[in-house]
């Protein structure tokens, strides 16, 4: 059985008092009880005090980011090695963000996580298609051809390191909504992709997560989906209980 899996990405928000704030808050109101994988990404700063934080938890800490090299001249980067010094193993490549805002190439995320599976690290990889791409009609090419650039150079093995994640950035703070039903088709497409270049048992053991505006309201129908395993949350992993809620929704 596929793991089920809610992660939150913070992003830019929470200072150091804010971000142990909202770690005591999730540590009272996310159940203990669950067979879920629980993960939350808060910025680089206060990676270390969340692990220590969260140390006796049932919820890991992942980075939002990392550069593909070791070490050197990169001014404001960090590398893999700099995360695991700090007792993190898991994190988020390809977001949306990184690559409209920050020009990251499929090519440049495909070194990253090169650079991860090499410290066998968990890799959250995301994925998905823009608005313009959704009406064109043209979301599978998209997603097809994100998965075999940045992704699929991976050998076999190392598919127990992957989480997908699946960002429909057309329907996030665009005014579009993505439904559960477009969530399951776009989900079934990407495991069949993965299906397709390594086989079944892969790719029915990878979790999928759904990354567009998921919320406590829709996460019960969304998550019910039988490609759907999770999601990755933005704006409502601030909340403890929005957060909380989502949880509960599988």
């Amino acid at each position: 059985m596929r793991t089920k899996i809610v992660a939150g990405n913070w992003k830019m928000n929470k200072n150091d008092e804010e971000t142990e704030d909202l770690l005591n808050d999730l540590i009272d109101k996310l159940p203990s009880d669950k067979e879920i994988r629980i993960i939350v990404a808060p910025t680089f700063v206060n990676l270390q005090s969340a692990v220590e934080h969260l140390q006796f938890t049932n919820i890991d800490v992942a980075a939002q980011n990392m550069h593909q090299s070791e070490n050197g001249a990169f001014t404001g980067e960090i590398s893999a090695d700099m995360l695991q010094s700090v007792g993190v193993n898991i994190v988020i490549l390809g977001h949306s963000e990184r690559r409209a805002i920050f020009k990251e190439t499929d090519a440049t995320i495909s070194f990253k996580v090169d650079a991860a599976i090499n410290h066998d690290m968990t890799v959250i990889f995301c994925f998905g298609e823009e608005l313009k791409d959704r009406q064109a009609g043209n979301q599978f090419n998209i997603v097809e051809n994100q998965l075999r650039d940045g992704l699929f150079q991976i050998e076999a093995k190392s598919w127990e390191n992957i989480i997908l994640a699946y960002e429909p950035v057309w329907a996030i703070g665009t005014g579009e909504t993505a439904s559960p039903d477009q969530a399951q088709e776009m989900h079934q497409f990407i495991r069949e992709t993965v299906r397709k270049s390594f086989g079944s048992d892969i790719a029915e053991s990878v979790s999928i997560l759904y990354g567009g505006s998921v919320k406590p309201e829709n996460a019960k129908e969304i998550f019910s989906k039988p490609d759907v395993d999770g999601g990755l949350i933005g704006g409502a992993a601030l909340k403890a209980s929005d957060f909380a809620g989502i949880v509960n929704g599988i």
